[in-house]
C-alpha cells in the first residue's frame, strides 16, 4: 500500500468526502453535516486519509467530556481492505486520548461484520443493541465501547485545532 497522509478535514475536501459518503453507505450524511460539523461543532473533530492527493478515507469524533463518540469512518471502495481505516482508527483514537478522552463508543449496522472486526482489534466490545437505528431498513444498530485508552499512544496534531478552525471556516 502506497503512504497514507493522515491530516484534519477542512471544507475543501467535502467534495471528495461527499463522493465517498454516497459510496460508503445507504444513508449518507447531506453536504451541510459536514460544514456544521466543521464550523459550529466545537466538539467535533474529523480526520482524511490522503494518498496522493486523493482522499481515500476520512473518519469524525465528537469529543464530550471524557467521552469520545464516534460519528462516522469511511474508506473508498477501491481502498477498503488496504489498511487505511485501521490507520484512520489508530490516529483517531491517539489524538482523542491527547485531549482527555478515556473511552470511546460507536453505532455500527447488525450485518457490517468488517467493521465490527475492525472495531474488535482496536478493542472496542459490543455492550448493547440500538433496536431499528438505521431508518432506511429499520435494522439494528450494535452500540460497542472501547472503555479503556490505556494501550492507546497520545498524538497531539489536535492540541492546535482551536487556532486552525479560523483558518478552516474562510476556506
Amino acid at each position: 500500500m502506497q503512504n497514507i497522509t493522515l491530516r484534519n478535514m477542512n471544507l475543501a475536501d467535502l467534495d471528495q468526502v461527499m463522493v465517498m459518503e454516497k459510496l460508503c453507505f445507504t444513508l449518507p450524511w447531506p453536504r451541510g453535516a459536514f460544514e456544521g460539523e466543521l464550523t459550529q461543532n466545537g466538539m467535533a473533530r474529523y480526520l482524511v486519509a490522503e494518498i496522493e492527493g486523493q482522499i481515500v478515507g476520512y473518519a469524525g469524533v465528537w469529543l464530550i467530556f471524557d467521552e469520545g463518540h464516534i460519528t462516522n469512518i469511511a474508506v473508498h471502495p477501491d481502498f477498503q481492505r488496504h489498511g487505511v481505516a485501521s490507520a484512520i482508527l489508530t490516529r483517531l483514537l491517539s489524538n482523542a486520548k491527547a485531549c482527555g478522552i478515556e473511552s470511546c463508543t460507536l453505532e455500527v449496522r447488525r450485518n457490517n461484520l468488517p467493521a465490527q472486526k475492525l472495531y474488535e482489534k482496536f478493542g472496542f466490545l459490543p455492550e448493547g443493541v440500538r433496536k431499528g437505528y438505521y431508518t432506511d431498513t429499520k435494522e439494528d444498530a450494535l452500540l460497542y465501547w472501547k472503555r479503556s485508552m490505556s494501550e492507546v499512544v497520545e498524538t497531539y496534531d489536535w492540541i492546535i485545532v482551536e487556532e486552525e478552525e479560523e483558518e478552516h471556516g474562510e476556506q
